[in-house]
C-alpha cells in the first residue's frame, strides 16, 4: 500500500491528476477520508525530507552580476549557472514588483542548482536599478515605458539563445508582476520555448492568440483581480490550439511562493508548483 500512496503522491505532485482526484484515489487505498487527509501532512513531510537529502547532493553553482545588451541599453541581471557542465537549458526569472531583490536571486540560484543557466534582469535598470529599500520599488515600477521594458526581456531571450553556455533552449518564468511579464515576453518572443508566469495578469485575447510556446500557468486560489483572466485566456490558448496547462492551488493567497513573506508563503503548493516548474521546463528545454 506504501508503494502505492508514493505513486499517488508523485503523480500529484507532477500534475499528472487534480488535488480531488488525488484524494479521492487516496481514500479509496486508505479506507477513508478521514485517513486521507491525516495522511497529506505526513506525505508532504517526507517529500520535504527527501528534497533535503536532494540537496546536500545539490550541483554546485556559480553566481554573479553581469550586464546584457538591451533596448534601454546595457540591462543589469543576475546570473547563476551549474559550476560544472558545458551546455545548460536556459531560464529567465522575471521578480515582482520589488524588484531584483535577495529572495528572486535566491529563486535564480534554486533555477541553476536545478541544471539551469539562470538569468533574473533587473526591470530598473534604466532607472538606476532595484534601491536597497524595496518599498520604493512599486512606484518606480510605475515610471518604467511597458513596451520597452518587454523589449528589454526580449532581449534577455536572444542574449540567453547564444550564451556560450546555452544549449539554445530559454524558457521564461516569473511572479506576480514578472508573471504578467512572463505573459509578455510569451507574446512578444516567438523564440521562447516554455514559458511559466506564477499568478500573473494575463494577456489579452488578441495578444494571446500569437504565444507558440507551451504555458504552465500558477494561481492562488484566493486571489480575485487575477483569476478574473484566467477563464478567458485559457479560452484564448484552446482556440489556438496552444499547449497549456493551468494549476490553481487551493487555501493559497496571491504570492503563495514567497517564503520571505510569512503571510502569503503556503509551503505545501510552492513546492507542489516549483516540482512542477522545474519538470516541466525540463522536458521543453532539453
Amino acid at each position: 500500500m506504501e508503494e502505492r500512496i508514493s505513486s499517488l503522491y508523485n503523480d500529484y505532485r507532477k500534475g499528472r491528476s487534480s488535488r480531488r482526484d488525488f484524494i479521492r484515489k487516496l481514500t479509496m487505498v486508505t479506507g477513508s477520508s478521514a485517513a486521507a487527509m491525516a495522511l497529506l501532512p505526513i506525505l508532504a513531510d517526507n517529500h520535504a525530507i527527501a528534497a533535503d537529502a536532494k540537496k546536500q547532493k545539490e550541483l554546485k553553482i556559480t553566481a554573479d552580476f553581469i550586464k546584457y545588451p538591451a533596448a534601454s541599453g546595457e540591462m543589469r541581471a543576475y546570473l547563476a549557472r551549474p559550476s560544472k557542465g558545458k551546455l545548460f537549458p536556459a531560464v529567465i526569472v522575471i521578480h515582482e514588483n520589488r524588484g531584483l531583490v535577495p529572495h528572486i536571486q535566491d529563486v535564480t540560484r534554486r533555477m541553476a542548482r536545478e541544471g539551469f543557466l539562470a538569468l533574473a534582469p533587473d526591470a530598473l535598470s534604466p532607472l538606476g536599478g532595484t534601491p536597497d529599500d524595496d518599498s520604493k520599488t512599486p512606484e518606480l515600477i510605475k515610471k518604467l515605458d511597458n513596451e520597452e521594458t518587454v523589449k528589454n526581456f526580449v532581449a534577455a531571450v536572444k542574449f540567453l539563445k547564444t550564451h556560450p553556455v546555452s544549449n539554445g533552449k530559454v524558457g521564461c518564468t516569473g511572479f506576480c508582476w514578472g508573471g504578467a511579464m512572463t505573459n509578455q515576453v510569451t507574446v512578444n518572443s516567438p523564440e521562447l520555448d516554455a514559458a511559466i508566469p506564477w499568478y500573473g495578469r494575463q494577456p489579452s485575447a488578441e495578444d494571446a492568440a500569437r504565444i507558440k510556446a507551451p504555458v504552465m500557468a500558477h494561481y492562488a486560489e484566493n486571489d480575485p483581480g487575477i483569476n478574473a483572466g484566467i477563464a478567458d485566456f485559457e479560452e484564448a490558448l484552446k482556440k489556438n490550439y496552444t499547449e497549456h496547462y493551468f494549476f490553481t492551488y487551493p487555501g493559497t493567497a496571491h504570492a503563495f511562493n514567497n517564503d520571505t513573506n510569512p503571510s502569503r508563503y503556503n509551503a505545501e503548493a510552492a513546492q507542489l508548483a516549483w516540482a512542477r516548474t522545474v519538470g516541466f521546463l525540463k522536458e521543453k528545454l532539453k
